[in-house]
């Protein structure tokens, strides 16, 4: 599969502030097992200001190669740009198959790209696969969330997909010595038709942790009231856990929308997720399929979420949580 026009499994490694994000280092240890499946090299796409201290922590994170564009105008992300830079960089190397973050820039990025490149774009994929030909195998929740629908691109390369935070595991090691390609740069000359008149940083929020987390305590529709989800706050505090939410718990204002936990939210992957007051549809599952321990809290006994975890314990959670609380302090 060598001599195809085609080759690599690239990934767009998202940086803000001299520091990379999480997602591309886990799209890093998925591209390099789709990379072995291919017969084919990783990359990684680093553009910014300032930013080439990042290429080692990408080598070890398994990028055989590192695409490297540095330049003031790149400090902060801006789509026409950043559109620009890594187009050119596509039809100048051709890459197979180009993985980017579903955050904020990713979604932004990746539909625009894959229009200027008139490719196909899948978009919040849960999973990744190469089926026997070598196409990406793109996996995204469907039909209001009832089924995963399996997705292969067109004939056309590159092939495109977002993933979602906390989607793969992150795993150090893989690579070699990247080889580094410095990306020459003329942004003056490009016109844009917008310019960037300020910018800041967001103050940290809670909802930052969760992705880290070793323990998330998730909240839904069945805590009922804000009273509800403060009593949810202190035994997350108890256990020294991040708080989560499904859409009902963001949409009634309880909690906010950066702490959604599932497909059109963040991925998790803590030691101990607890779901209080969670029904268990899919919407939201996919969001933590990947802890390593599920609890769940609930007053019906045959909701679907006590199929999907370790353990359940059914009852009123304004009844239990007190309980759990009071334990957890007597013991420390």
């Amino acid at each position: 599969m060598n001599d195809r026009e085609y080759q690599g499994v690239w990934v767009f490694a998202e940086n803000h502030g001299g520091r990379l994000a999480r997602v591309g280092l886990e799209l890093l240890s998925k591209a390099r097992e789709l990379a072995g499946r291919l017969e084919t090299h990783v990359a990684a796409v680093l553009l910014g200001n300032k930013i080439k201290g990042l290429a080692e922590e990408l080598q070890d994170h398994g990028a055989d190669r590192l695409y490297l564009a540095e330049h003031p105008l790149l400090d902060v992300y801006h789509s026409e740009r950043h559109v620009h830079v890594l187009q050119g960089l596509v039809e100048q190397y051709k890459p197979e198959i180009l993985l980017l973050g579903a955050t904020r820039v990713g979604l932004d990025l990746a539909p625009c790209l894959a229009a200027r490149l008139e490719t196909g774009l899948s978009a919040h994929c849960i999973d990744l696969d190469v089926d026997e030909t070598g196409r990406l195998v793109q996996y995204v929740p469907a039909f209001g969330h009832m089924c995963v629908a399996k997705i292969l691109c067109s004939e056309r390369n590159p092939q495109l997909a977002t993933v979602a935070p906390g989607a793969f595991p992150v795993r150090i090691g893989g690579g070699g010595k990247a080889e580094t390609i410095r990306v020459s740069l003329d942004l003056e000359a490009q016109p844009t038709r917008v310019t960037m008149v300020d910018h800041g940083t967001v103050p940290a929020s809670r909802a930052a942790e969760l992705e880290s987390a070793q323990i998330v305590i998730a909240g839904g529709a069945g805590i009922g009231s804000l009273e509800g989800w403060r009593l949810l706050e202190e035994f997350a505090d108890a256990l020294g856990g991040a708080v989560g939410a499904t859409r009902p718990a963001v949409d009634e204002g309880w909690a906010a929308s950066d702490q959604m936990i599932g497909h059109s939210g963040k991925s998790v992957q803590p030691k101990l997720y607890v779901a209080v007051g969670i029904s268990g549809d899919m919407l939201h599952m996919i969001g933590m399929r990947r802890a390593q321990m599920a609890v769940a809290i609930n007053s019906d006994p045959d909701a679907p979420i006590f199929r999907e975890v370790d353990y359940g314990i059914v009852g009123d959670y304004r009844e239990i949580l007190p309980l759990l609380i009071r334990g957890l302090h007597s013991r420390l």
